[in-house]
């Protein structure tokens, strides 16, 4: 009798795959130690392991897999602390699972984002976490998809045919904008710049909803510059309107520092004479004299949730696209107060 083939008796992942009850990608994540793997089902695998007598080849599973363990990010803009608050919910998320983060600026440029993403692939990642630059056009996800590199979008959506992880920003909106009346206030602007993109669109979508539903006016939307240095003399506008703002809602907490520095200049007090809200409620906001009432969509808990369901796709490639969007909620600090002549 002919000795057995030591190929065809060897036993291979999905042998124990069966053994376990689970799929062969699941064991592949117990083999690589990953945290996506609950206890009960890391013990079976691990028990079939033991059964089997299954030896894991690193250096073929290498070979075949080609992994790196790094993720791409790419960002817009690494100047707004937002972005860094960001970045270190990813990157908690990755860490965890044994993998490291390779980050990239796009500049809200689609040239230099096509250049960026080329690189990331010429890199090897595993994975991408993409905010998407202004006009990225709808196809890109499913372009990227296709060169088998699970990806996912971040804090802007441009497909809903791909996984996206993002804050209720219309929500924030009316949160900001229901407290400013609160306090009386009916004149009330939101202050924006920068590029058009699917979160500028839900933020100036939400303040003319939740100024609508109260029956104020919904058109004082001012567009003040890029620069910070620049938006201080920009806060003129709030008071070049027919009827002048006594409160406003900033796009971002970076917009504003920027007018908080312009009602300073004009002899205003934040808080007392005028009364402002910023967005995303970063870090920098309990620095600013009076602290200063934001709308908080937790940057942190955006990230790590873009990079567990990155880390989910990279698992699973099959999985049907989803949407995680965050709740946001007013932080009230000191920046608010009421309209003038308004008595509770």
């Amino acid at each position: 009798m002919a000795p057995e083939d030591p190929r065809r008796s060897r036993v291979t992942l999905l042998d124990v795959a069966r053994q376990a009850n689970v799929s062969r990608a699941t064991a592949s994540l117990v083999i690589r130690k990953s945290p996506l793997v609950g206890a009960e089902t890391r013990q079976r695998v691990e028990d079939a392991i033991v059964a089997l007598g299954y030896i894991y080849n690193m250096g073929a599973a290498r070979l075949r897999a080609e992994r790196s363990h790094t993720v791409g990010v790419i960002v817009p803009n690494l100047t707004n602390p937002f972005f860094a608050e960001l970045l270190g919910g990813i990157e908690h998320a990755i860490d965890t699972a044994g993998m490291v983060v390779i980050l990239a600026n796009s500049g809200d440029l689609l040239t230099r984002q096509a250049a960026v993403i080329r690189r990331m692939r010429e890199h090897g990642v595993d994975g991408l976490i993409l905010c998407p630059a202004a006009d990225t056009e709808e196809a890109l996800p499913a372009q990227i998809g296709a060169w088998g590199l699970p990806a996912v979008q971040v804090l802007r959506q441009v497909t809903a045919n791909a996984d996206y992880a993002g804050a209720d920003y219309a929500a924030g909106m009316r949160q900001a904008v229901d407290y400013l009346a609160s306090l009386g206030h009916t004149d009330i602007a939101f202050a924006v710049h920068g590029p058009v993109h699917s979160a500028y669109h839900e933020r100036v979508e939400g303040f003319r909803e939740a100024m609508t539903a109260r029956a104020l006016q919904e058109d004082m939307i001012i567009r003040v510059p890029d620069q910070l240095g620049q938006i201080a003399d920009a806060t003129r506008l709030l008071f070049e309107q027919p009827r002048p703002a006594t409160a406003v809602i900033c796009f971002n907490d970076v917009i504003a520092h920027g007018v908080a520095a312009g009602l300073y200049d004009r002899g205003l007090t934040v808080g007392r004479d005028f009364s402002l809200v910023g967005f995303d409620d970063v870090t920098d906001a309990e620095a600013m004299r009076p602290r200063l009432t934001s709308v908080s969509t937790a940057p942190a808990r955006i990230g790590e949730n873009a990079a567990r369901m990155l880390l989910e796709r990279i698992a699973n490639p099959g999985l049907p696209a989803r949407r995680n969007v965050s709740a946001t909620y007013l932080h009230i600090r000191q920046s608010c107060g009421p309209a003038p002549h308004f008595v509770t």
